[in-house]
């Protein structure tokens, strides 16, 4: 025989395989189950879609809480054994897994080395836990909430699929106010998908702009179903977020999910909440129909008050007999006018006695009175002689007495002193008086 050439040898990595130098499918699958084989185990959390056990393993379907992810898991038997009676499908657990490569298929799978439930203890740890943190932040703050409208226009109602919840929801709504209108977002409130689908709907309700309030209704039921969706921190953070005033109608009284504490407003039911979002129309109708009769009330003891107090008014003396006030003031005026002509009158005779002085005082200081007691003015061409050496014999003289004058004509001139002023004068009158 021809010997055979050797076979060429296969590239060491993936990086230098080609066209002509391929690996064998058996070389790619022993890789990945090494490479898988080296990573370590994790612990992972999710909740069961699929559990099963086989001749004493366990065969389940593990997926994630937020997103549509999902991992097949085995348990073996020494692992399975330890589950049964505490994990079902449905159930929430957290698991130890390391990943296994199956070469002959190729199939990757999850081996769990340990697997347990996770306690509703737990999971309201966790949700006071967020809740702190909320708090922490200032989304719980009651400075935050935003007041609903009086009369919302449009209501968003985010409910389950044909839930009590939409009708409670709807039915008191319209008891209330007949014209209430809704834009309605039918979700699941339940379960993996329920945080997600509620956070699109809040979300389209709050960009609509007709809607003026947006209500997350939904029914009671247990713990985790009611509680838990409706805690999730994407779900209350978007609540957070929005512009539009939430009211959270999660459950009943006692079930507190975080979605309250972020809400503007915690109804105790979804029934609640339809009594919060609009008023009650017969209870409005009796508001006004009491405000008007407070008004026509007020009205009506207004105008009796002014009226009593126009009567009052009309009764007093001023009103009753209007003309007294002027006979009063005339009659002031007529004592001050009385007045005044009694001062005015004492005072004029007290002038005029005073004038009476004067005029006495003034005649008695006058000329005249001196010419009245026989003394007389002698002037000669119109000046007054004070010295007989002013004239000689034989000038013209003009006496002044008190009834009348003298004219004379100077015959002599005797001094009887040595001054000039004891001069006599002696002077020969003619009929020459004048009145």
């Amino acid at each position: 025989m021809d010997d055979q050439p050797p076979p060429a040898p296969l590239p060491a990595t993936a990086s230098g395989t080609a066209p002509d130098a391929p690996w064998p499918l058996r070389v790619l699958s022993e890789n990945l189950k090494k490479y898988f084989e080296r990573a370590p185990e994790a612990w992972i959390e999710g909740q069961l879609i699929e559990f099963k056990v086989i001749r004493g393993n366990a065969w389940m379907t593990l997926r994630d809480l937020d997103e549509d992810y999902s991992l097949p898991v085995t348990a073996w038997r020494n692992v399975a054994s330890t589950l049964e009676g505490a994990v079902e499908q449905g159930s929430r657990v957290v698991a130890c897994v390391k990943p296994s490569f199956y070469t002959k298929t190729g199939r990757l799978n999850m081996i769990a080395s340990a697997m347990r439930p996770v306690g509703i203890g737990d999971l309201l740890a966790r949700v006071e836990k967020l809740r702190r943190t909320l708090e922490a932040e200032g989304l719980t703050s009651a400075a935050r909430k935003r007041p609903l409208p009086v009369l919302p226009h449009l209501i968003g109602l985010v409910t389950g699929k044909n839930s009590d919840a939409l009708k409670d929801v709807m039915r008191n709504a319209h008891l209330r106010w007949p014209e209430a209108r809704f834009e309605i977002r039918e979700v699941a409130v339940q379960g993996a998908n329920a945080p997600r689908e509620v956070m699109a709907a809040v979300a389209e309700l709050d960009a609509h702009p007709e809607v003026d309030v947006i209500i997350i209704a939904r029914g009671g039921g247990a713990l985790e179903e009611v509680v838990l969706p409706f805690s999730d921190e994407a779900l209350v953070r978007a609540v957070a977020a929005t512009h539009t005033p939430v009211v959270s109608a999660i459950g009943h009284e006692a079930d507190r999910p975080v979605l309250d504490d972020v809400a503007d407003v915690r109804a105790s039911t979804p029934t609640d909440a339809a009594k919060r979002v609009v008023p009650d129309a017969t209870l409005e109708r009796e508001a006004i129909s009491a405000a008007r009769m407070r008004l026509a009330s007020g009205v009506e003891r207004l105008v009796l008050q002014e009226a009593q107090s126009l009567q009052a008014l009309r009764t007093r003396p001023v009103m009753a007999q209007p003309e007294r006030l002027v006979d009063e003031r005339a009659q002031d005026l007529e004592r001050w006018r009385g007045r005044a002509r009694t001062s005015l009158s004492g005072r004029l005779d007290r002038e005029h006695d005073a004038v009476g002085h004067l005029r006495a005082r003034v005649r008695s200081l006058s000329p005249q009175k001196t010419l009245d007691r026989g003394y007389a003015v002698v002037q000669h061409e119109g000046e007054v002689i004070r010295h007989a050496g002013r004239v000689a014999a034989g000038d013209r003289l003009d006496i002044l007495v008190a009834a009348g004058r003298i004219g004379a004509t100077v015959t002599d001139i005797t001094d009887t002193a040595d001054t000039a002023d004891h001069t006599e004068i002696t002077a020969t009158t003619t009929a020459e008086e004048t009145a």
